[in-house]
């Protein structure tokens, strides 16, 4: 049963990171709409809901068993995006930001493997930042703008991040096998960057 919510919650973590790439595309200001595409992030550590991207970063401080939470989390999320993105596909907001978001996915389609990995580390680190400093710091103030601001420096700077790209691609009608190795690349990218903070603080015993 605890493998079925794991599940049901990755969907729904998916789903909202779908609707705030949709309010991204929505919009004509990149600062505006990198502001908003954040309450989906900031709405999961809310409710404790299964990002893979949020996760990552903590597999060096977990048992191997941990690798199946993954799985069922990346699985899940790219359920959430899809769902998400059939339903904008078939409402009337989708003509609005169609050639936008097919721009978005031929930009990192026509991308190499390299670049993408590259920035997908850069990507992996903000969203551990973006998760932990919620987690484990005090004051609403700071665990907000800690959430926010990582989002918005990801999106701002191009860096790529699974979870968005799946919805991005799928909204966009583009699957085929090469999309799916570049979300792979992305994932090994996120994964990366994502466990580089927490090795170094296992390593050195910070905490």
């Amino acid at each position: 049963m605890e493998r079925v919510r794991q599940l049901v919650s990755a969907v729904i973590a998916g789903g909202l990171i779908g609707m705030g790439g949709t309010v991204y595309l929505s919009q004509q200001n990149p600062v505006v709409g990198s502001c908003l595409f954040a309450i989906g992030l900031f709405t999961i550590v809310i409710f404790q809901l299964q990002l893979f991207t949020g996760k990552i970063g903590y597999l060096p401080m977990q048992k191997p068993v941990y690798l199946i939470e993954l799985a069922i989390t990346w699985i899940g999320n790219l359920i959430g995006t899809y769902i998400v993105a059939w339903m904008v596909r078939n409402s009337r907001i989708y003509e609005g930001m169609a050639e936008k978001v097919q721009t978005i996915a031929a930009t990192k389609l026509n991308d190499d493997f390299l670049s993408i990995f590259l920035l997908a580390v850069f990507c992996g680190m903000l969203m551990f930042i973006a998760v932990d400093i919620f987690k484990n710091q005090a004051g609403s103030t700071i665990r907000t703008v800690g959430v926010f601001i990582p989002v918005m420096v990801f999106i701002l700077s191009g860096f790529e991040h699974v979870i968005a790209n799946m919805y991005y691609f799928s909204l966009s009608g583009v699957w085929s096998g090469h999309c799916l190795l570049s979300i792979i690349v992305m994932t090994l990218g996120n994964s990366v960057g994502g466990m580089i903070i927490p090795l170094y603080l296992k390593c050195f015993k910070i905490r």
